[in-house]
């Protein structure tokens, strides 16, 4: 196939070494220790100079002015500000109904304990910019910290070359009820959020996804002084499939993950023989053609699905365990054998079941957070939720 790479019934050591992620660049690392320490150093001054030169952008002021953000609606599309205010509308309600109540307990005669719920008093969020600007991660981040009570949250998100944030950003933000938003983008951002400057306040955690100098920034930082949400690299979805399923919905479910940067992994496992597998993946691959053809993104795409792969396995039980071994940041089953898969899958990020149930669905408006474990961290964390702006303090 042109793009994707097939295996079939690749061993556990294939199966390994398919589910590594490189994330580790020992010169991105280096390059970003250096922005750190001059943003900690010179803080305003630094983040300037590094806009100039990152962003090509020549600020006079790295805060937003209230009335741009006032404004934004009227410089948006009307259907797309409805958008945003229905996925705001499900995004709270389910991030509300994760609150719970804790109960005062009595382990032995006099002896009472129970747990305090505080949110975390000073948020730092981070949208990336760029060819995409992610205005949706504003209300998956900015809602669930509003409901979880905390104080101070600020947002950065890097400018364009004329020094504006996209109006998009900006209208999310308004909805979700941040007014503290600052032009600043990459690990120079983080570094603002993590040791403060003399516009921008110290944080005690930081969240938000970004390239592999705001995920290495937020990790150096997180060893330093301030938590983060949780390790992230390039996002992944893994879709698994059948003789039964649709391959036009299968080839959408692709290129949707893959059109997200060049990094970016998208692996088609399919439940077949050898035979059946490989006329499955062609068919697929005729789809992804075609469909790529009607998109903007297609420099993404092509070089994106140089990472991807096809996997080809005929017993459920293999299935399971390659879905657990890979650990995906985002999981599509859309098989005639979805409840034996799902009541096996231990180790995933978010789960889409069915045909309909597409990642586009979950990554704006469905109602679940879209800020998710990759990397194979699912294996060991949770996406983001109404859990992460809060902490429990214990009594007795």
């Amino acid at each position: 196939m042109e793009y994707l790479e097939i295996f079939v019934e690749p061993n556990q050591e294939e199966i390994n070494d398919i589910s590594k992620r490189n994330n580790n660049n020992i010169e991105v690392n280096e390059t970003v220790k250096k922005i750190l320490s001059e943003v900690k150093a010179n803080k305003d001054k630094a983040l300037i100079e590094f806009e100039k030169k990152f962003d090509n952008v020549e600020l006079f002021s790295l805060e937003e002015d209230q009335e741009e953000i006032k404004n934004s609606e009227t410089k948006i599309d009307s259907k797309l500000a409805q958008a945003i205010k229905i996925a705001a509308q499900n995004i709270s309600l389910f991030h509300e109904n994760q609150i719970t109540q804790e109960k005062e307990i009595e382990v032995m005669e006099g002896v009472k304990l129970y747990r305090k719920t505080v949110p975390i008093k000073t948020i730092g969020l981070y949208i990336p910019g760029g060819t995409a600007p992610l205005f949706s991660t504003v209300l998956m981040l900015g809602i669930p910290a509003k409901i979880a009570g905390c104080k101070n949250i600020q947002l950065c998100t890097p400018p364009d070359k004329n020094g504006q944030i996209n109006p998009a950003v900006l209208f999310a933000a308004k909805i979700a009820g941040i007014d503290k938003i600052y032009k600043v983008g990459g690990a120079q951002a983080i570094a603002a959020l993590a040791y403060g400057t003399q516009t921008i306040t110290k944080c005690d955690k930081i969240f938000g996804p970004g390239n592999q100098y705001v995920t290495s920034a937020k990790l150096q930082v997180s060893n330093d002084c301030c938590s983060i949400d949780l390790p992230a690299g390039p996002s992944e979805v893994l879709v698994v499939i059948d003789k039964n399923s649709n391959v036009r919905f299968a080839a959408s479910d692709l290129l949707s993950q893959a059109e997200h940067g060049f990094d970016s992994q998208a692996i088609l496992l399919i439940n077949a023989n050898k035979e059946e597998g490989k006329k499955i993946a062609q068919k697929v691959e005729e789809e992804i053609e075609l469909q790529m053809k009607t998109l903007s993104r297609k420099k993404y795409l092509q070089k994106s699905l140089k990472n991807s792969k096809v996997i080809i396995i005929e017993e459920i039980k293999k299935v399971n365990n390659f879905i657990n071994t890979y650990a995906p940041e985002h999981l599509i089953v859309n098989t005639n054998s979805n409840e034996i898969i799902l009541s096996e899958v231990e180790n995933a990020g978010s789960v889409f079941i069915g045909p309909w149930s597409c990642e586009s669905a979950g990554d704006y408006a469905s109602g679940t957070n879209h800020t998710l474990p990759t990397g194979g961290w699912a294996k060991s964390y949770s996406g983001v939720s109404y859990d992460s702006f809060i902490k429990k303090i214990t009594y007795q």
